[in-house]
């Protein structure tokens, strides 16, 4: 275990720029695997990629055929670790969150963890020091979900929680992957609701049949929402949705065109007041703000959106609307996450399918 000073952010750990960047924005930081007091290491099980992330790395190794070419995305995402000390993807600057074991706690740690605890970290790992000890040999590069042995690292100020006893280990993961999108929404859909003489308000999530999308929506109406309107990207997605309560409109439409999205999204009884983004692909940030009403809210939560176009779209389409990065951090985010599944047989059923399709 290192003497020497530490940084409850990891600054300690940035090795290029040196002092000069917070981890998330650094090129390389120090994994190795001698812990300072205030940092826990991990032993990793699982990495889940964050889905825009895995959607470029997939769509790079996609050849004219269509097939995709699983070796070499296998040895990207193994360069980029052994180049940063970090899982951070260098297009869309995201990385993902891991499951595994406790292995080492420092004697200045806080995060009420201890060695044996089976965990999910709740921080991204584009800034979360990682080795990969067995070339990720039981991943054929065709899931988000990456079995890997190796260590982590967590700071004195980063976020894990123990994985529930109730849930298996892969189910757990996936919820707490998408987890601070439905606190946020909540939280929103609250805010709107207890303003004196207002209605409840509509929610158009753009993706409501994925995993943050369907979450999304069913916090959306734990909340107090009113309509409740999911836009999915065809009619398989639409079905996932059909009778399960979480939408009162499903339409079908290309989030990322403009008039497509709008137009669709008013034939459903928008626009809405708050317009939720949970699609993994870029350019849907017009489309969002058009299908917002005016003084409405537009949450982003998807690491595909470009933010400058946000803000340059809304002020050149004259849009009154609130813009929120959603930042997957929500104080109790987990456990409510956690509990809207328990207590929505819609949303565990879809949760559990898309599980059944990764191990398929």
């Amino acid at each position: 275990m290192s003497n020497t000073p530490s940084s409850p952010v990891g600054l300690h750990r940035v090795l290029d720029p040196a002092g000069a960047a917070l981890p998330q924005a650094a090129r390389r930081l120090d994994a190795r695997a001698e812990i300072w007091p205030d940092e826990v290491r991990v032993r990793i099980e699982t990495l889940n990629l964050d889905a825009a992330s895995y959607r470029q790395l997939a769509e790079k190794h996609t050849g004219t055929d269509g097939l995709l070419d699983g070796e070499a995305l296998r040895q990207e995402v193994l360069d980029i670790v052994a180049e940063r000390g970090k899982m951070q993807n260098p297009v869309t600057g995201s990385g993902g969150m891991l499951i595994g074991t406790v292995e080492e706690v420092g004697p200045q740690n806080t995060l009420g963890l201890h060695p044996g605890d089976h965990v999910a970290t709740l921080v991204s790992l584009s800034l979360t020091p990682l080795v990969i000890t067995d070339g990720l040999e039981r991943w054929d590069g065709r899931s988000e979900r990456v079995p890997a042995q190796g260590h982590a690292i967590l700071f004195g100020r980063s976020i894990a929680a123990v994985l529930p006893e109730d849930l298996s280990p892969e189910l757990a993961l996936m919820v707490m992957d998408v987890c601070g999108a439905p606190a946020l929404v909540a939280r929103v859909v609250e805010e709107y609701a207890a303003r004196p003489g207002a209605q409840a308000p509509s929610v158009c999530v753009l993706g409501g049949a994925g995993k943050s999308g369907s979450l999304s929506l069913a916090a959306a109406g734990a909340a107090g929402a009113g309509r409740r309107i999911a836009v999915v990207p065809n009619e398989r997605e639409a079905a996932l949705l059909e009778g399960t309560g979480l939408a009162d409109a499903v339409a079908v439409a290309d989030a990322r065109s403009p008039l497509g999205l709008s137009e669709a999204v008013a034939a459903a009884g928008g626009p809405a007041d708050v317009t939720v983004v949970c699609v993994d692909v870029p350019g849907c940030e017009q489309p969002a703000i058009l299908s917002t009403a005016q003084g409405g809210t537009v949450i982003f939560f998807s690491m595909a959106t470009n933010f400058a176009a946000a803000a340059l779209g809304a002020e050149g389409l004259a849009a009154d609307v609130r813009m929120l990065v959603g930042n997957g951090f929500v104080p109790g985010h987990a456990d409510y996450a956690l509990d809207l599944l328990r207590g929505d047989t819609a949303v565990r059923a879809l949760f559990e399918g898309r599980l059944e399709e990764h191990t398929a």
